[in-house]
């Protein structure tokens, strides 16, 4: 079976992480399909997966859009609609990874005639789409897609409740490889030493830097905290985001914060990382979808804070695997990353469970074989041959 995979970033996220271990197994017989070039075109070529931009420049229509936004857009759609098309006749299966790759996957799936799949990364939820492109998404799901793939049961939910067709979806949790997730030592003492962060409590953050990350929430939880507890904040400003970014800057000088917070920027030693901390925070102040961090986290065998909202409620057990806190609430974060500082034993306990849990769960070769099956099973194709 060749698929054409779509996606409409130049830079890898979530979900971009993901396309890569599902699309890597099919070698010569996919074709990664992207709208922009950038860093995640040669993350692709790194893992050998065949890619092409298709599109010339970048599609100006984003998650807050309006309809009459999306209308003026369409000029700009067509050459891409059209080279998609042309495209997708030679291979048997569509499969959208984004929102925007649905777009233009349901159109290519209707003229070159050939079957859609939409791997939902997204909660379809008013606090991170417009309504228009809420109705958009799953109008074009429910009409042309044959399979939607949901990230987790929080993403199925809200994809149903914007009025999706629940026999269309299936839940596939992100896969994850466990041996990345291994760091010598050596370089943990090493990336310490570096950093300035010996004898320091390291609360991690992850993630890219916007509002409703929520990486204030840590600032001020940090300031209810010993001085010996210091944040290391990875990721950057993706979307224009700079304003948040100097507003977290100023935050941290107003609570005289400025030893015990680091600012580390886009990093793609994220396990290395991770292993230098003693706890890795999630602190989105709206649901999140998945939260590869999590996992990713729990792999290292670091124990997780995370927020009691969306997709983090299936992966967090509290008291077994992790913690939950109710978002946006900063004295409840620092009240956990006190417990974890004196209560060491315990928690060291907790960081092992979750290792196994996570790699239990999310082993990137069984996820994969989860899609394989959905895939045969919905198209009744024989199933992928993986060796």
């Amino acid at each position: 079976m060749k698929i054409l995979f779509l996606d409409q970033s130049g830079k890898p996220g979530g979900a971009e992480l993901c396309l890569i271990d599902i699309a890597k197994p099919y070698g010569d017989r996919a074709l990664v399909g992207l709208f922009a070039d950038g860093s995640f075109k040669s993350l692709l070529q790194q893992h050998q997966i065949p890619v092409e931009v298709l599109a010339t420049q970048p599609i100006q229509v984003y998650k807050s859009s309006s309809f009459l936004k999306g209308l003026g857009s369409l000029k700009q759609l067509i050459p891409l609609i059209i080279k998609v098309v042309k495209k997708a006749r030679e291979y048997d299966l569509i499969y959208a990874n984004t929102q925007k790759a649905l777009v233009i996957g349901a159109l290519a799936s209707f003229f070159a005639r050939r079957p859609l799949v939409y791997h939902l990364h997204d909660i379809l939820s008013k606090e991170h789409f417009s309504q228009t492109n809420r109705r958009l998404a799953v109008t074009l799901a429910n009409r042309f897609a044959s399979l939607v793939i949901a990230n987790s049961q929080a993403s199925q939910t809200a994809f149903i409740q914007a009025g999706g067709h629940r026999d269309l979806t299936a839940v596939v949790y992100n896969g994850f490889e466990p041996k990345v997730y291994q760091t010598c030592e050596f370089e943990v003492r090493r990336l310490q030493h570096k950093l300035r962060l010996e004898g320091k409590f390291v609360v991690g953050h992850f993630s890219r830097i916007a509002p409703w990350k929520g990486q204030h929430i840590l600032i001020d939880a940090l300031a209810q905290c010993p001085p010996q507890v210091t944040a290391i904040l990875v990721g950057d400003a993706l979307f224009g985001e700079q304003d948040y970014v100097q507003q977290l800057h100023q935050q941290v000088a107003a609570l005289e914060l400025e030893t015990r917070v680091k600012f580390l920027g886009f990093r793609s030693d994220i396990p290395q990382l991770m292993a230098t901390c003693d706890l890795v925070a999630h602190t989105s102040t709206a649901a999140e979808p998945f939260g590869r961090v999590i996992v990713e986290a729990m792999l290292c065998g670091k124990p997780v804070v995370a927020t009691k909202a969306g997709g983090a409620m299936e992966l967090v057990e509290p008291g077994i695997n992790g913690f939950l806190v109710k978002p946006g609430e900063p004295q409840e974060l620092a009240q956990i990353i006190n417990l974890c500082l004196h209560q060491t034993e315990n928690i060291t306990i907790m960081a092992k469970n979750a290792k196994y849990i996570a790699t239990q769960r999310f082993d990137v070769t069984n996820i994969n074989q989860q899609i394989t099956q959905l895939l045969a099973s919905k198209f009744n194709i024989a199933a992928l041959n993986h060796s």
